[in-house]
């Protein structure tokens, strides 16, 4: 079967709550509550996010979230009640999109999700259209977002995005990037050779979730290690001291 949501937490009574709440919202939801639970349900059934809890009973939620990033991936948000800065920059380094603490209303993380799942669903109808135009010549279904059509003399790489599989394309190599990379990866592009600053881009990848800095230079740090030819030395991605980044597409 296929679901919208699997539901990684051994907290039962929350678990079914929330369950019970997606489903009378017409968003197809199931819950485990083990990381062997999960493997197993994920061999007979298709999921588009997991939401997955840290302290489960056998097996912690982040040695799962590693384990799921070799084979998968989709979304995966974690719920939690740990608090600390440092286990929200451990989830996100490790491979998760979102860090939602707990208590958590309802309404919100359906709301959250939805949104989630609405994007997934444009990118997808998006990349079909793309591909339906670009039958003809072989296209990859790619929507080059600032890219330009002639590059200058001695220009830069071309650098597109494709919606339809999360990725990313810069000059003739291909990279996978998740979610959260993605969304901010485009608020650059559309404001490409301007500084974007630090609450902009919050507002465009999380909207009102409150996170610190450190969330932000994390995802700049994973963008730059998967596009810049020197991480340490970045071209691509400047970061402006004090104010933001800007995406320079004269490099």
């Amino acid at each position: 079967m296929h679901y919208n949501c699997l539901l990684v937490d051994d907290e039962i009574e929350l678990a079914e709550m929330t369950c019970e709440y997606f489903n009378m919202f017409d968003t197809s939801c199931a819950f485990v509550k083990s990381a062997q639970e999960c493997l197993a349900f994920l061999e007979q059934n298709t999921v588009d996010i997991l939401l997955l809890d840290i302290n489960l009973s056998e097996e912690s939620g982040f040695t799962l979230c590693k384990r799921l990033r070799e084979q998968t991936d989709m979304p995966i948000l974690f719920i939690s009640a740990r608090q600390s800065d440092d286990d929200v920059l451990i989830a996100l380094n490790i491979g998760g999109d979102d860090y939602i603490k707990k208590p958590y209303s309802l309404s919100v993380l359906l709301a959250k999700v939805k949104v989630l799942l609405n994007r997934m669903q444009r990118a997808m109808e998006a990349g079909r259209t793309v591909s339906a135009r670009g039958g003809e010549s072989g296209g990859e279904g790619k929507v080059c977002v600032g890219c330009e059509e002639k590059p200058k003399d001695g220009g830069s790489q071309s650098l597109s995005l494709s919606e339809e599989t999360l990725s990313a394309v810069i000059g003739d190599r291909r990279v996978q990037l998740k979610a959260k990379e993605f969304a901010l990866l485009q608020c650059l592009y559309d404001n490409r050779n301007k500084i974007v600053t630090k609450e902009k881009l919050f507002l465009a990848v999380w909207g009102d979730e409150c996170y610190g800095d450190g969330t932000l230079n994390v995802h700049i740090r994973k963008l730059r290690e998967k596009l810049e030819e020197n991480p340490g030395e970045p071209k691509l991605i400047q970061t402006v001291w004090g104010v933001g980044y800007m995406l320079s597409t004269d490099t």
